[in-house]
């Protein structure tokens, strides 16, 4: 009841997003949103689970990260967390981004999700000291407190017998960050001159990043670029691209033919964090070499030119660089390497059982990794992955739980530690009691004193048990889920601003955008110039940026070009009927493409007033069989504040029957 407190606070925050004014902001008809509303907030029954099955649509956005987070909030609030059903699941537009994810493709995290070092990091101690949260609450794991035992076993993966206690594993040898290295901020660096060069692997940014014609003009500043793919892409032969001439780029552009993912060996983890073995079905073409092939080749190269000396060569002649003798890397090898293993002979005493390790021996889970250098694991989440026993991730048995919840918990692993649903302790009662007992996920057995079901969010028995028991939210040192967010750049608690480019006027607020936000100097509100809201999407046919897709005949035949989808409403009002070329136009440039007349679109009723909404692919571009400008053309180049994730959402446009791309 305190005024101050975070749930009267959250309500006081809240009260002004009535029915009527979160109907008037999004266009929703009332009685669909009090439909919607009603069904879901059902859920918030023992014997009821919802899930929220999330996309781009949510993410794409100047206040992306906060539109997951009010998803999140509602499904605490609903206690949708933790059991069978419920969560907030990403739906990915690739097979293996959680994987990529996983294994610290952010540019802010190192692998397992560790802090990538920042610049006042300057040695081990205060990079441990700055990112290993402290609670003083016995009743909390407080998970994250063993981040000193994660990040030195990474160190030691990566500098192996070179990393010691004596020279802090090396630490010294990782780049401190000092800014924002995201996709949008380095075409940015790029632009201005300020990077030598690029590596693409399976990446074509001339396509699939936002305001892509500034980004093609961008990769003409770079001394050399290096891609990575299967087909020659737009970003590959930027330099000849329509309407510039090659004797004008001066970037040295090198391909690399890469393999398929049926001609290579691997593992891929999907969104309920599966991770899934793959083999090599067939060799790969011509010169076609896999991923793994081709960074092995760049390290050892790398490791030869720095042995002549450079200005700090110690970062990459010390790696620890083994996987194997043969030609191909031992994919094997690396993946035992990631799991982790003991450096030396180990005695570790767990609860009243002491368990011997031998050098070498494979490590069974995370909580025996060490931060004394005697063990090594390339991703602490996926310690249990490959142990003893054989690879975890290739196990192809099908056999569920007796309660039939679809958990399969002997059909490839799943991180962590096999868990199959996280924060699982949030679907029993204090005493262990699961809240919905034909759906159990997890219950305690008070006669034999340990958990049953899934593979509990840890082996502490339930909260009734002020000494021992452990609070469900492992990852937080305060073991609560948090409805108020202690480190997000645009607020506490999720607030409504309206798109960068809009044509209405938030209601909620006198700031009308995101002002966490930065906004590039091409962009317009003007909407007697830009009429219509524009958005892009991805198509079943086609595949991100086209580069694989557009080069297959059959799903070539299928769209075989670029168009535009308008309403019934907007063609008849402009003169516009299907098949006819339009040209449509922002403040980042135009682009041509063929007109789709459909039921699918429906203007919307915003603040009274009748809002068209044009929709294009983003598939296209001027390589492959198939070529048609790419709806990124027109995308602005303006993120999240906290993960600048683009807003390809929602933008301005006009559109015009006939004419060319300006």
């Amino acid at each position: 009841q305190d005024p101050r407190c975070v749930y009267q606070q959250m309500k006081k925050h809240f009260s002004r997003y009535t029915i009527d004014m979160v109907c008037s902001i999004t266009g929703t008809k009332k009685e669909d949103y009090l439909a919607v509303a009603k069904a879901f907030c059902a859920t918030g029954r023992p014997d009821k689970a919802g899930t929220v099955l999330y996309a781009m649509g949510i993410t794409q956005s100047t206040h992306g990260t906060q539109n997951v987070r009010a998803v999140a909030m509602l499904q605490m609030l609903l206690g949708n967390i933790g059991i069978a059903g419920g969560g907030v699941n990403a739906l990915r537009g690739e097979s293996n981004v959680q994987g990529s994810s996983d294994y610290g493709l952010l540019f802010h995290l190192l692998p397992g999700y560790l802090k990538s070092p920042e610049f006042d990091n300057v040695d081990l101690k205060s990079y441990l000291e700055k990112w290993t949260p402290k609670t003083k609450d016995k009743q909390s794991a407080n998970w994250w407190g063993n981040t000193p035992k994660y990040t030195v076993s990474l160190l030691k993966a990566w500098y192996g017998d070179n990393a010691s206690a004596e020279n802090a594993f090396c630490y010294d040898y990782l780049p401190k960050r000092s800014g924002n290295y995201s996709f949008m901020k380095l075409m940015e660096k790029m632009g201005k001159g300020e990077l030598e060069g690029l590596v693409c692997m399976g990446q074509n940014p001339a396509v699939g990043g936002p305001d892509s014609l500034k980004t093609r003009e961008a990769l003409g500043k770079l001394d050399w670029l290096v891609t990575v793919d299967l087909w020659e892409t737009e970003t590959s032969i930027f330099w000849k691209r329509p309407g510039v001439n090659p004797k004008d780029i001066q970037t040295e552009v090198f391909m690399l033919p890469a393999a398929s993912s049926v001609e290579k060996e691997g593992s891929i983890s999907n969104s309920g964090r599966w991770a899934q073995w793959r083999y090599k079905a067939v060799e790969p073409l011509g010169e076609a070499k896999s991923d793994l092939w081709i960074i092995d080749k760049f390290a050892k190269s790398l490791k030869k030119a720095y042995q002549k000396g450079g200005v700090f060569p110690e970062p990459i002649t010390k790696l620890a660089w083994n996987y194997g003798t043969h030609e191909e890397p031992d994919v094997h090898l690396v993946a035992k390497e990631i799991n982790g293993y003991f450096t030396r002979d180990m005695t570790i005493v767990d609860k009243d059982k002491t368990l011997e390790f031998k050098k070498g021996d494979q490590v069974p889970m995370f909580k025996y990794l060490q931060d004394d250098g005697s063990t090594v694991s390339g991703c602490w989440i996926y310690c249990g992955s490959y142990t003893k026993d054989g690879n975890q991730m290739a196990r192809r048995d099908a056999t569920d739980l007796p309660n039939k919840l679809g958990m399969f918990p002997k059909w490839s692993w799943c991180w962590p530690v096999n868990r199959r649903i996280i924060y699982n302790r949030a679907s029993v009662d204090l005493d262990g009691n699961p809240f919905n007992p034909k759906r159990a996920v997890i219950a305690w057995d008070a006669l034999e004193k340990k958990w049953k079901g899934d593979v509990p969010d840890g082996p502490w028995p339930p909260m009734r048990d002020d000494k021992e028991g452990k609070y469900p939210f492992i990852m937080v040192p305060e073991g609560h889920g948090r409805l108020y967010a202690l480190d997000m750049k645009d607020g506490p608690f999720p607030e409504h601003y309206e798109p960068i480019e809009s044509p209405a006027k938030n209601l909620l607020s006198k700031v009308q955008s995101s002002p966490a936000v930065k906004v590039p100097a091409n962009m317009s509100s003007d909407t007697t110039k830009y009429p219509y809201v524009g958005t892009t999407y991805r198509m079943t046919e086609h595949w991100q940026a086209g580069a694989m897709t557009r080069s297959i005949p059959w799903l070539v035949e299928l769209v075989p070009t670029m168009f535009v989808e308008i309403s019934e409403t907007l063609g008849r009002a402009k003169g516009i009927n299907n098949g006819d070329q339009v040209r449509i136009t922002t403040e980042r440039g135009s682009i041509q493409a063929q007109a789709l007349v459909t039921s699918r679109l429906k203007p919307f009723d915003v603040q009274g007033k009748m809002v068209e909404q044009v929709g294009l692919p983003w598939h296209f571009g001027y390589a492959g069989l198939a070529t048609g400008d790419s709806g990124n053309v027109l995308t602005p180049s303006v993120g999240c504040a906290n993960t600048s994730i683009p807003e390809f959402k929602a933008f301005l446009c006009n559109i015009e029957k006939g004419g060319k791309r300006a």
